[in-house]
């Protein structure tokens, strides 16, 4: 069943596109974005951040902070370019590398090839140093919607936590207390004086 991906905000992505047309874009004179023949966003995907998951009451919502495009070459995506909310709408944010690019890639396919349709989003939780594929189970919900659903499924990239298992999807109602399990600090043993 193919994903039912986001359409980003057009401003978000114009302004991807004017700091890709920049002399002074960092990724546009690499190896990599040569060898590929210039760069071009796609698969657009809004970027939530979830913080707080160990407060009382559970976690929080999470929230909605950017679009992160990827940046396709001839073949193959090279690095990404994220866009950010301002006070003045949206705005081009910063241009990435590293082992999420091509693990969102992996993600992303594997996503595509499950029997039930998704909207993939990505889903950062800063306090584990983790980013996952989100994949919301409805469908038809509006992007600016950072509801997470017990049924919505998680799939950690890599580099995943320590015991974490990249790749594999997880319900948000089971991931999510192995997650908060992990941030809760070990007691401290007292021995006797």
């Amino acid at each position: 069943m193919p994903l039912h991906a986001h359409q980003a905000p057009a401003a978000a992505l114009r302004s991807v596109l004017a700091a890709l047309g920049s002399s002074t874009a960092p990724l546009r004179g690499t190896p990599a974005a040569e060898a590929h023949g210039g760069l071009r966003p796609e698969q657009p995907l809004p970027v939530y951040v979830l913080t707080g998951i160990t407060g009382p009451g559970g976690p929080p919502s999470p929230r909605l902070t950017g679009w992160r495009f990827l940046l396709r070459g001839a073949d193959t995506a090279v690095g990404t370019a994220e866009a950010m909310l301002t006070a003045d709408g949206w705005a081009f944010s910063h241009f990435g590398e590293g082992p999420y690019v091509r693990s969102t890639e992996v993600a992303l396919r594997h996503a595509d090839a499950l029997p039930a349709p998704y909207r993939p989003r990505l889903l950062s939780v800063p306090e584990l140093y983790m980013l996952t594929l989100w994949l919301h189970g409805d469908p038809a919900v509006d992007a600016t919607d950072g509801t997470l659903s017990p049924e919505d499924l998680l799939v950690p990239l890599a580099p995943a936590p320590p015991g974490i298992a990249p790749h594999l999807p997880h319900r948000v109602d089971a991931l999510l207390p192995l997650l908060t399990h992990r941030l809760v600090p070990a007691p401290l043993l007292h021995t006797p004086a």
